[in-house]
């Protein structure tokens, strides 16, 4: 809900979508989108447009202002407003494709309201839909709008859905005083009527709405309380850690358990620049991590359902024995990248993209977060099958075999392949996590001396290719130890090296540096890396990145057991972060030299690493408080 005020008025907004309070219902769901507005204060001017563009703006639609038959009869001559999509008369089809080549079916939605006044002496404001013709701006058919001023105790809901394919009666075909003249109570054959339609398609009622906004409005809050009381963490920054899970809560797809990257798509990294990518997917990364997160606060249900999707793509792994890196929300492996020139982009920075071309990388530090995930699930969640150990012995064997070979890892590079550090600690990780999972459970494995020897090559391979000498750093990738990156903040939090260890504090400790003195930090913000001195195919500038600044915090923090000044400047560095957050606690992926948020919005990866951070740092300055 928020509310806009000037001199002479204050307007109520709010928005609505249900949530049950047990998660089922024998009731269906109704799936609108409901916008109510509500003058609370003088009077206020507003207007309000609906512009579909349906398939991103590649299909044209006709537009329709019709008589509405989902309302009470007192109501008899208000309209509503439906667009019907037609993909087959697309601009955007192939040449020479057949109408019958597309591969989604039309699509119908309508707008409808509801007027009412709330006291005696003030009218039920008028409210009259007419059609917008914004084709110079690119629509492909009328939007609709409605200009209407309302003063204090008038209020309008607006509800806009997908129509039902059937068409219910609207009502009982009388008005009240006909009702009154035949001696019927008009509320009793309203509610007959009601009973009439398809529960999906019910007569829009004051009742109806009120119901939505009340009971619904109240199981939904319930609902959402009653999950985060379930958090067991009881460190600082409790809201901003429980703010944190509520937004992960909202990126999982609950009927298979997959956790998208972000809800968004080509918000950029920068503006005006290129590098505008979809994150509407489940990466294994990501979502790897996102475990991690709920597991650590005790949301073991969430991640029950996440492994359990992962475990269904491990019997479907691609023929060489990989993992695809991402999958859609429904375990699917298409994800084409699809630059969509016709679209002008957030502030100018095109392209526009959807899909996501990385889907196909060889980016092998996926193994290492997933069987760090793996290995966690077993810790606090659901033991292990036979059948599904061997699918994650399998897994693990692929690693062994593949893990000398070069990649894109984390940041999905567009360029060549390298030996990048991050990939191959992670790859270290996977196998770490393998022969630990082996050694608790005592299951079996056949190769174990193959296991120990690869991890063990793969670390004396890190200290002396992935070192610099003369810079005293761990580099980017083998082949460009003159670069500095981030991503090997991870280190210590893998349990790869102690955080204490003088190489990976004299890596930190460059990272803390300004970009002008050769380090990666500005006003306690880390970039990823310096786009100047690392050719990653893409081109253009970005911002400093949330998920290193808070993988920074950690590393810090677990240095800072051993050298008391490390901690001090991971809490400022923390604290200093959580004032980029927005007023309901959420964050971007990256953040601009102004303070603005760049990329997409909500980010997973920044929420799970900002509870990590807490956690950790939490609980090591409770540890130090104890000692003194």
């Amino acid at each position: 809900m928020g509310r806009f005020l000037n001199e002479k008025g204050v307007v109520s907004v709010t928005d609505f979508l249900p949530r049950l309070e047990n998660g089922e219902s024998t009731r269906p769901l109704l799936f609108w989108l409901i916008r109510r507005v509500e003058v609370v204060r003088g009077t206020v001017p507003l207007r309000v447009e609906c512009a579909p563009a349906f398939n991103y703006a590649r299909d044209p639609h006709a537009t329709q202002i019709v008589p509405d038959d989902t309302i009470p009869l007192q109501f008899s001559k208000q309209n509503k407003v439906v667009f019907t999509s037609r993909p087959a008369a697309s601009p955007y089809l192939a040449t020479g494709a057949s109408p019958q080549s597309t591969s989604h079916s039309p699509l119908t939605l309508d707008l409808r309201f509801l007027p009412e006044s709330l006291l005696d002496n003030v009218p039920v404001p008028e409210v009259s839909l007419e059609a917008l013709n914004l084709s110079a701006k690119g629509h492909l058919g009328l939007a609709a709008q409605t200009e209407l001023t309302l003063v204090e105790g008038q209020r309008v809901t607006f509800v806009l859905r997908i129509a039902p394919e059937h068409k219910g009666d609207g009502g009982p075909g009388v008005d009240v005083e006909q009702a009154e003249l035949l001696g019927i109570d008009y509320q009793k054959l309203m509610a007959g009527a009601h009973k009439m339609r398809s529960k999906d398609d019910p007569v829009m009622t004051r009742e109806l709405l009120d119901h939505l906004f009340v009971v619904r409005s109240q199981s939904t809050n319930n609902y959402w309380n009653s999950w985060i009381r379930k958090s067991t963490y009881q460190g600082s920054w409790k809201e901003a850690v429980h703010r944190s899970a509520l937004a992960l809560k909202l990126l999982i797809y609950e009927p298979t358990g997959a956790i998208v990257a972000s809800p968004t798509f080509s918000l950029p990294e920068y503006i005006g620049g290129t590098r505008n990518w979809d994150y509407r997917a489940s990466w294994i990364r990501d979502s790897s991590f996102t475990l991690y997160a709920l597991i650590r606060l005790g949301f073991t249900q969430e991640a029950n359902a996440y492994m359990d999707f992962i475990f269904e793509r491990l019997k479907n792994k691609n023929p060489d024995g990989s993992l695809q890196i991402m999958y859609t929300i429904h375990g699917g492996k298409d994800l084409e990248e699809i630059e969509l020139l016709h679209l002008d982009g957030h502030k100018g920075s095109k392209p526009v993209r959807i899909g996501n071309g990385a889907a196909d990388h060889v980016q092998l530090d996926i193994y290492g977060e997933l069987m760090d995930c793996i290995y966690l699930g077993q810790k606090f969640g659901k033991p292990l099958s036979y059948d599904t150990w061997v699918l994650v012995r399998e897994l693990v064997d692929f690693v062994v075999a593949n893990c000398k070979k070069p990649d894109l890892s984390i940041w999905e590079v567009r360029g060549k392949e390298r030996h990048f550090t991050y990939s191959k600690i992670m790859l270290w990780v996977a196998i770490d996590r393998g022969l630990r999972l082996a050694d608790k459970r005592s299951l079996p494995c056949p190769r174990r001396l193959q296991w120990l020897a690869a991890r063990d090559d793969l670390y004396e391979d890190i200290m002396h290719k992935a070192w610099n000498k003369d810079m005293q750093v761990f580099g980017q990738s083998y082949e460009e130890t003159d670069v500095l990156d981030s991503s090997v903040l991870i280190m210590p939090l893998v349990f790869f090296m102690t955080p204490s260890d003088t190489r990976f504090v004299s890596t930190l400790k460059q990272i803390l540096k300004t970009p002008e003195r050769g380090g990666l930090t500005s006003n306690n913000l880390v970039y990823r890396y310096d786009v100047n001195k690392s050719d990653d195919g893409v081109g253009g500038e970005e911002g400093t990145f949330c998920l290193c600044t808070l993988w920074c915090v950690e590393a810090l923090t677990r240095a800072g057991e051993y050298e008391k000044p490390l901690l001090q400047r991971a809490v400022a560095m923390f604290e200093d972060f959580l004032l980029y957050l927005n007023h309901v606690g959420l964050c971007s992926e990256e953040i601009s030299e102004s303070g603005d948020a760049l990329g997409n919005a909500v980010q997973g990866f920044t929420h799970v690493t900002l509870i990590s951070a807490a956690y950790n740092l939490s609980r090591t300055l409770a540890d130090q408080r104890s000692r003194v």
